[in-house]
């Protein structure tokens, strides 16, 4: 797996890249369209991009937590969270990307996959 991570500086830059903005339009532009998922989602709606997933707003309830360690209970106070669901699209993507880089010593199961 790799560990690289993907910056809002590598978004700007595949901008420019494809398209031919300039780079600091590139940079406007995913900064824009960052911010308007941010504030939306801020907002409590949903955000949904096919093929790729769905950003929602979730409702968490109070519950217990303990203290790893002291093992003390704590109340965790209910709150909003944000979570990222893929689409299936996005799903099969990450599937044939691991599959291929099994290769040939994949399983049968994997193999019947791939196949697919």
């Amino acid at each position: 797996m790799g560990d690289r991570t993907v910056t809002r500086a590598d978004l700007a830059e595949a901008v420019f890249r494809k398209i031919g903005l300039s780079r600091t339009e590139s940079a406007f532009l995913v900064e824009m369209i960052l911010e308007e998922i941010c504030s939306t989602i801020a907002r409590g709606e949903s955000v949904k991009i096919s093929s790729f997933g769905s950003f929602l707003v979730r409702d968490k309830n109070e519950r217990v937590g303990r203290n790893p360690k002291t093992g003390e209970e704590v109340p965790i106070s209910p709150r909003r969270v944000a979570v990222f669901k893929p689409s299936n699209v996005m799903k099969d993507r990450i599937l044939d990307q691991h599959l291929r880089r099994q290769g040939p010593s994949a399983g049968p199961l994997e193999m019947l996959k791939a196949a697919e």
